[in-house]
């Protein structure tokens, strides 16, 4: 393994911690060489690749964030917009894609020092494109682009929309997080709650591509709590317009909502205005005091970028704008990485989770626990 400098080789579109403390970091496949050259002459052949038919360069690394060291993997179809999840075993599983890659299974081993992407043609059986992988409560990963009831077939219940009408998902992206729960001890009786943050008002893809016009993101969040009998939105105020934004949820409770730009919308250079200062958001303070703004970092994060809490509570960022043929040339925002510091199966599926000990808001560093039922 080599020690990675600012420079892997790749764009971190995706990546997934394992329960070895092991990151998966993979980008797509059909933009040409990356930086990163495969190991033992190995090379992607693909006769119906616009971009590079034979490909002798990695488009996934295993990243060792213990040792800080890298390797290179091997993908051989499409992860463009595919979706994924690891299951009770700890065992990473990536679905569909793009192009070649629409109806593809991946699976990679946690816990092996050889192991490379196993990859399974035409098991899925639809193309899946942005669709979201979900663990059930007795193990079984759904693939889904709707929220449903999957033992009855049947949709469970809708919500109101959010009050204003502004878009906050694709083009417009916003970002989302289930909160902290709470009274655990209440079991099917749990109060949930969800935050939207960001966004870009409509009008603003067209605007951003046909007239290099780019408005002003959204500087609202939207807070409901899904388990009311007749939930409504709670509108709040950011300290900062942002699209494109990650959230976490860090040891302590809080979240961490980082990323994205302060103008224009997702796509290829539609964003301007990169939003540097992360934002720490606390749950349980005051409404209009809730959002506290941390020093910013020198490195701006847009389209396509990611975040991921480590074991020792720091954030793992990287990604941003991933460009065909790799080339960075007069691009917004490199595509670097960097760490910075920051009751029931229905409720916790069986798998892996991190644990975490918190006394006075300062958290332990976590340890990994498998939970089965």
């Amino acid at each position: 393994m080599a020690a990675p400098t600012k420079n892997i080789g790749i764009s971190a579109m995706h990546m997934q911690l394992l329960d070895d403390d092991r990151i998966i970091i993979f980008d797509r496949t059909d933009f040409g060489a990356s930086e990163l050259p495969l190991p033992h002459a190995r090379c992607r052949r693909d006769p119906n690749e616009q971009a590079l038919q034979i490909d002798c360069t990695a488009d996934s690394v295993e990243y060792n964030s213990l040792s800080n060291t890298f390797c290179p993997l091997m993908l051989l179809t499409d992860t463009w917009c595919s979706s994924g999840a690891t299951l009770p075993n700890g065992t990473l599983v990536q679905t569909g894609g793009f192009n070649d890659g629409e109806r593809v299974v991946r699976i990679f081993q946690p816990s092996c020092s050889t192991c490379d992407w196993i990859e399974i043609p035409n098991m899925l059986l639809d193309r899946r494109w942005y669709a979201t992988n979900h663990v059930l409560p007795d193990g079984p990963t759904i693939i889904i682009a709707i929220l449903f009831n999957y033992t009855k077939n049947v949709v469970v219940r809708t919500y109101p929309t959010i009050p204003g009408g502004d878009p906050r998902s694709y083009p417009s992206t916003g970002s989302a997080v289930l909160l902290p729960l709470e009274n655990l001890e209440l079991g099917s009786n749990i109060e949930m709650e969800v935050l939207v943050c960001g966004g870009a008002p409509p009008g603003s893809y067209l605007k951003a591509l046909n007239t290099g016009q780019f408005l002003p993101a959204l500087n609202t969040c939207a807070r409901m709590k899904i388990t009311d009998p007749n939930p409504t939105w709670v509108i709040e105020t950011m300290p900062k317009p942002r699209v494109m934004g990650d959230m976490l949820i860090l040891p302590h409770g809080d979240i961490l909502l980082i990323n994205g730009a302060g103008s224009g919308t997702a796509g290829w250079e539609l964003g301007r205005d990169p939003v540097l200062n992360p934002i720490i958001y606390h749950p349980d303070h005051a409404s209009g005091s809730r959002c506290k703004v941390q020093k910013p970092t020198k490195i701006s994060r847009l389209y396509h970028s990611s975040a991921i809490l480590l074991r020792d509570g720091r954030v793992l960022v990287g990604g941003s704008n991933p460009h065909r043929l790799y080339n960075f040339t007069n691009q917004t925002g490199p595509g670097q990485y960097q760490i910075m510091t920051a009751g029931s199966a229905n409720i916790a599926p069986p798998g892996f989770y991190l644990l975490f000990v918190v006394h006075r808001s300062v958290p332990s560093i976590g340890i990994w626990a498998q939970l089965t039922w």
